[in-house]
């Protein structure tokens, strides 16, 4: 890729069931991991990556996101409000389309995150991505390096990096909740709630779901207990692995 995405699309306007009783009073992506907001984790990923602008919609609490993210500088958050029906995941993402812009753009969940390990993992997923041939390109994490993970794996992956559904295989990697996608996905696009996994599926009918495995340690913390845990997991990860200016700054200069 040329040029780094600009825009992303945060999704966070899901309602967090699994995390009560503490989401019976704030919107999980406000959940602190280590001092710092689930939110947080993804906008600051996206800021190292280069990100200006980052579409965050709202549902559950929305006010309470509007209020938080109203703190921060960069990247430039935008509020997508779906605080009347909540949209899903692609319903979400369509809806923003407009702010979102003709480029291709980032996607991250904002209930995941990961620590990074040497060059940032949105950068390597920019440097990865290839408009020719690739509609959709996922991140993706290693069981082995995930923490919090109850599930079973997400896809198969190619020696080309093509993807195809893995039904649970234990040789598959994990939908690491970001990825970046060509609007033109869109296209004609239902306006009303609908999942990502369907255009996930079209993509790998036409041969153009692609995938790329990350480099660190992935994280997603799905009920109150695992809070302990994905704490933990952060404090070792960035014991080991807390990568380098230079190599940041090396990535961001690939992508100019």
């Amino acid at each position: 890729m040329t040029t780094r995405p600009k825009t992303a699309m945060v999704l966070a306007a899901g309602l967090g069931k699994r995390m009560r009783p503490i989401t019976d009073t704030m919107p999980k992506p406000l959940v602190k991991i280590s001092g710092k907001t689930l939110l947080d984790w993804s906008l600051d990923s996206l800021a190292r990556a280069g990100v200006d602008k980052a579409m965050v919609n709202v549902h559950y609490f929305p006010e309470q996101i509007v209020a938080h993210v109203a703190e921060r500088r960069a990247p430039r958050v935008v509020i997508s409000d779906e605080s009347e029906r909540l949209l899903d995941s692609a319903g979400g993402i369509v809806h923003a389309l407009p702010e979102l812009g003709g480029a291709p753009f980032y996607i991250v969940n904002a209930d995941t995150f990961w620590i990074d390990s040497g060059v940032p993992n949105l950068a390597s997923l920019a440097l990865a991505w290839d408009a020719a041939k690739m509609d959709i390109l996922l991140m993706l994490a290693d069981p082995q390096s995930a923490t919090g993970h109850s599930g079973g794996t997400d896809f198969l992956m190619s020696p080309d990096g093509a993807l195809r559904r893995s039904k649970g295989d234990p040789a598959g990697l994990i939908y690491a909740g970001a990825a970046i996608v060509h609007p033109r996905l869109f296209k004609d696009a239902p306006a009303g709630p609908h999942s990502l996994n369907a255009y996930f599926d079209a993509a790998i009918a036409a041969g153009r779901l692609y995938g790329m495995v990350m480099h660190g340690h992935w994280i997603t913390v799905g009920t109150p207990d695992a809070i302990s845990l994905a704490e933990a997991a952060v404090a070792t990860a960035l014991a080991v692995s807390p990568g380098t200016l230079t190599e940041l700054t090396s990535a961001l200069t690939e992508l100019k």
